[in-house]
């Protein structure tokens, strides 16, 4: 492969504490990075930087890590455009919508669940997105479960097993029977697929005895734990993650301050994710709360057909800044260094040797554009392990 210099960049974001400004981005003026074999060699000064074989020219651009979304839903079939219509009028979100997806997608071939995951991640990857997680949950069946994790890991070695996103038609009334079939041959068909086990603990749903029954049985068979909990009601799934040790808990919009107090008092990761309030016209997590109370924050998609069709990480950004008071800084960490967190990563969503590869270039001199000019195409090149992958 050999080596490769990207250089003339005006900001560059490590993430490393301590380096060049000494905040939290770790910000650098006119560095350099270089890359072997798929990982960053060296850092620093771009008078000192070291002879290459090959040269990506930043052009004075800001370079940050790639982002890290480590919350989405890239197995499924269909669309719901008319149910966010019907929300735009003035429906809320009750999370119901779940089934007609589960419907959509039981019916897809492998081919076309295989397409809209690919078409999913390169649109993501287009957008800065060098690492990403994705979730079962759409088939809700043994084998419908086991195909879409086989086909997410295709794409990313971040797969979770959803059995237990919504109670199936098939089991209304039933959600013992049900829980009883995600603990059993779901989960043994599921797990050789998956790095995760998460569980939809929520008011119609499953309730905290279910959650743990099954996060749990998903522990002693080797997976980590994520959790949804607390979206659209105050509940015990907070508490519940961080109980179990789970990396993250995601949602995290209606919070009492003994949720807060769990989550500061531990390396459970908050993954907030406000492209779901921006489509379902919800309130939105408050992020200054749980900064303050020195919680690790980070931000990803949710990208899904139903409470949040985005694959935009700097969309997620921009939000985060103008909805739930963070700062620029505070944003860009959060989708950088606060998704590997939450995915128990360090060699991502950070810049210093030994890391993985992944940089993207913007077409702005600061990282601060990303919030300040949002909608705007910003993202000039991207690097994945060290392999240039698109250019705008």
């Amino acid at each position: 492969m050999g080596s490769l210099l990207v250089d003339d960049i005006g900001e560059l974001v490590t993430n490393v504490a301590g380096t060049g400004d000494g905040g939290p981005l770790g910000l650098r003026r006119d560095a350099a990075v270089l890359i072997e074999d798929g990982r960053v060699a060296w850092v620093g000064p771009a008078r000192y930087a070291p002879a290459a074989d090959r040269r990506v020219d930043a052009q004075g651009g800001a370079v940050l890590p790639g982002f890290v979304d480590s919350h989405a839903h890239l197995v499924f079939a269909g669309d719901r455009a008319a149910e966010f219509a019907a929300r735009m009028a003035g429906e809320p979100y009750t999370g119901g919508g779940i089934r007609t997806t589960v419907g959509a997608t039981r019916a897809a071939s492998d081919g076309q669940l295989r397409a809209t995951v690919r078409r999913l991640v390169g649109e993501a990857m287009r957008q800065g997105t060098t690492t990403i997680e994705t979730k079962s949950g759409y088939g809700l069946t043994v084998a419908d479960e086991a195909r879409s994790l086989r086909i997410a890991a295709e794409v990313t070695g971040e797969t979770t097993f959803l059995g237990a996103h919504v109670v199936p038609a098939e089991y209304a009334g039933r959600p013992d029977d049900y829980v009883g079939l995600v603990c059993g041959p779901m989960l043994a068909a599921a797990a050789p697929y998956a790095r995760w086990v998460d569980v939809f603990c929520e008011r119609g749903a499953f309730d905290a005895d279910h959650a743990r029954a099954i996060l749990t049985v998903g522990q002693a068979a080797g997976l980590g734990v994520r959790l949804h909990a607390n979206q659209l009601n105050p509940g015990p799934g907070v508490q519940l993650g961080v109980e179990l040790g789970a990396a993250s808990v995601d949602h995290c919009t209606h919070l009492s301050d003994a949720d807060v107090d769990a989550l500061a008092g531990s390396p459970t990761v908050a993954t907030l994710l406000p492209g779901a309030e921006f489509s379902t016209r919800s309130p939105y997590p408050d992020a200054r709360r749980l900064l303050d109370a020195g919680v690790t924050v980070a931000l990803a998609t949710d990208c899904n057909p139903g409470s949040s069709y985005t694959s935009s990480m700097p969309f997620c950004v921009a939000l985060a800044v103008r909805e739930m008071r963070m700062t620029p800084a505070e944003a860009v960490w959060a989708a950088t260094a606060g998704g590997a967190r939450a995915l128990r990563r360090d060699d991502v969503g950070v810049l210093r040797p030994g890391a993985r590869a992944d940089l993207v270039v913007l077409d702005a001199p600061s990282h601060l554009h990303l919030a300040y000019r949002p909608g705007v195409p910003l993202i000039r090149q991207v690097l994945h392990n060290g392999v240039p992958q698109c250019r705008s």
